[in-house]
């Protein structure tokens, strides 16, 4: 199949997602990996004599590889149709063995060895001299040192990795799609209208009476906070905490086979645990570490999150009497919301109105337009589906730098969640004459908000607000960056550092000033009224104990794991991380609770999140930090805005994280600054 046939293939810039089909992907994949294979042998037989432009030979090696299993692997979680399952599990176990061969390569690994020992690679400059570095500790941790006998074991391993993980997560999905309730309109009392108008336009797309609930967050959340039907909440609540366990789809035995499969590997190395292995280039070093960063939250988090509990209990039984059933995991989020509006006279549905989609949008451009100076404007590109839009990017000299794709509403054919992704990564380039030119960047941002409602446009919840401003820093961090070496361009970060620019964006939705631009009434246009502001001002905190004990208790359950737990061992992981969780609950969990066996994150790719979920609370801690500055020299101040893009943001990893947070703040991170933000000091 030819570039012309293939839209994989040859992709300049705009992915021609209207031509698409699953089909392509394999030939697509298979042409580009024996590129990439004569590439890679080019390169290993190179002599000191050929090492001109070795190191940028070396960045752009997989460049058109990556983009092509990028796109495939968007268009099973975005497209996930049976065709795009087989399309993507196709392909894996030959991008699999190319990238573990590309790692062991002893013909490449003596290439870098002798290019680093001579002049040339002794005098790079600093950005390539880290590239250099860093791909030479990667080498040696994908186990170019190895024996010959044991790449052999790490390739199995490695392959056998790539497919269970890639089980982990399409059972989740499959199990997910596969649930769905119809329930009469009666039991929906208490639920917002907006849900109720979107679940019966549901149901009767697919020829149903009532309403169809399903587990997609937002269904399932409002269902839990706010149905006063105690019996529908357990129902959905239990419905979810199965999710990865049925029949068909279990994960629970996947979960032990990826801990031994991950053990073994580091073992093999030379590693203590899967997480020293993972985290020895990020900036917390190593699994220890990490842990005592979690456990010292934790301990100085436990008194207040133990205050929340017993008052929410007091709360509950004022309400409704000392021989009220204990509450259970289906009353917690419920009562907490009741208590929320007693306590603050504000519920968080009373600010949809004000959030309607496209207004938010445009509220957030003018944001980054004033701080970062950048102006986006949205522009016409083919997608995967009617819902999605396409934007450009320009600096403030009028250059374009970026565009991409979103693509906000859930689908039973899309993963859950959030999340942004890199297709094509620019940056400065020689052109043909030799002089330098800007080749932009490409991404996208997926989200599962709100939807519009038949007679209602996307209103979205203050949650969902912060989460398209959260992608939208994930995706400012590709944008912006200027970095001429590829694999350290934009996110391509340390994972604990690869949050800050992005949960540091959240920090304007809080702002009076930034409100202003975007929270207008989509029915009056009015701005939120200065006392609802106030309202959710003061319960910005309520129970933030609470919530920041769930992700510690994530965060603990995956570095105990990956640190502490034996995977050999006759021990259950599923029972072992519900020990862990259950000290972070305010009630006892169920002997059949397994969260772990839905938790993609950690278990859906073979590194993704596993050994590392504790760097969203460490990139929160640098954000409340970092965020400081602004607030001190003004959220909309342009000097500070080109300071953080200049001196970390634009700067990818092209230098130690933990040097750039310096750069910016002229000092290192505060600790206490998140508790201090979060009310708990």
């Amino acid at each position: 199949m030819t570039h012309n046939e293939n839209p994989l293939l040859g992709i300049e810039f705009q992915v021609p997602f209207d031509r698409l089909q699953p089909e392509h992907a394999k030939p697509a994949v298979d042409s580009l990996l024996e590129q990439s294979r004569a590439k890679v042998e080019a390169l290993a037989g190179a002599e000191e004599r050929q090492f001109a432009g070795f190191m940028d030979d070396l960045d752009f090696l997989t460049r058109e590889l990556d983009t092509a299993r990028t796109i495939v692997g968007h268009m099973d979680s975005v497209v996930a149709t049976d065709e795009w399952h087989a399309a993507e599990e196709a392909i894996l176990p030959g991008v699999t063995e190319f990238y573990t061969a590309l790692g062991l390569h002893p013909g490449l690994w003596r290439a870098l060895k002798s290019y680093a020992e001579t002049a040339e690679g002794q005098a790079l400059d600093p950005v390539r001299a880290r590239f250099l570095k860093l791909t030479m500790d990667e080498f040696r941790r994908g186990g170019a040192d190895l024996s010959e006998d044991k790449k052999a074991r790490l390739q199995e391993i490695n392959a056998e990795l790539a497919k269970v993980t890639n089980d982990f997560g399409k059972n989740v999905l499959d199990s997910i799609a596969a649930f769905e309730l119809y329930v009469p309109t009666e039991r929906l009392a208490g639920v917002p209208q907006r849900v109720q108008d979107a679940t019966r336009v549901d149901a009767e797309e697919r020829g149903k009476e009532g309403h169809r609930l399903t587990l997609h967050a937002p269904v399932l959340q409002p269902i839990l906070i706010y149905a006063d039907d105690r019996e529908l909440r357990r129902e959905l609540w239990q419905a979810n905490a199965l999710v990865g366990q049925q029949p068909e789809r279990d994960n629970r035995p996947l979960v032990r086979r990826i801990l031994e499969l991950r053990r073994e590997k580091a073992e093999l190395l030379g590693y203590r645990n899967f997480a020293d292995l993972v985290l020895e280039d990020r900036m917390a070093g190593s699994g220890d570490a990490a842990l005592a960063f979690e456990r010292d939250l934790e301990t100085k988090t436990r008194p207040a999150f133990e205050r929340e509990n017993a008052e929410l209990e007091a709360f509950y039984r004022a309400e409704m009497g000392q021989n009220a059933p204990a509450l259970d995991h289906w009353d917690t989020p419920y009562w907490a919301e009741k208590q929320r509006q007693a306590k603050y006279d504000f519920s968080e549905e009373e600010l949809r109105p004000y959030f309607e989609l496209n207004h938010v949008l445009s509220g957030l451009f003018e944001i980054v337009k004033r701080v970062f100076g950048i102006t986006v404007k949205e522009a016409q590109a083919p997608g995967w589906h009617p819902d999605v839009k396409y934007y450009d990017i320009f600096a403030e000299s009028g250059e374009h730098i970026a565009s991409f794709y979103t693509d906000w509403f859930p689908r039973d054919t899309k993963r859950g969640g959030a999340w942004m992704n890199a297709f094509v990564t620019g940056g400065p380039e020689v052109d043909t004459a030799g002089g330098q030119v800007f080749s932009p960047h490409l991404g996208l941002m997926c989200g599962n908000m709100t939807p519009p409602g038949k007679d209602t446009p996307a209103l979205l919840s203050l949650s969902e607000v912060e989460t398209v401003f959260h992608e939208f820093g994930h995706l400012l961090h590709h944008a912006l960056s200027r970095v001429e070496v590829r694999s350290l361009s934009g996110t391509n970060v340390a994972w604990d550092f690869v949050e800050l620019p992005s949960q540091i964006m959240e920090n304007w939705v809080w702002q009076r000033e930034a409100l202003d631009l975007f929270a207008r009434h989509y029915q009056t246009g009015e701005r939120i009224p200065e006392d609802l502001f106030q309202k959710m001002l003061a319960a910005r905190n309520y129970r933030a104990a609470a919530f920041a004990m769930r992700q510690y208790s994530f965060g603990l359950t995956d570095l105990s794991l990956h640190v502490e737990f034996d995977p050999t061992s006759d021990a259950d992981p599923v029972a072992y991380a519900r020990d862990i969780m259950g000290r972070f609950m305010a009630a006892p969990l169920p002997d059949n609770y397994a969260m772990i066996a839905s938790f993609n994150h950690l278990f859906s790719s073979p590194v993704g999140y596993g050994a590392g979920y504790y760097s969203y609370k460490w990139a929160e801690v640098l954000d409340a930090d970092a965020f400081s500055r602004f607030e001190k020299e003004g959220i909309f101040n342009r000097e500070t805005g080109r300071s953080f893009v200049d001196t970390l943001m634009g700067q990818g990893g092209s230098a130690d994280p933990a040097e750039l947070y310096r750069n910016f703040m002229g000092r290192d991170p505060d600790p206490t600054a998140l508790l201090r933000r979060s009310g708990l000091l």
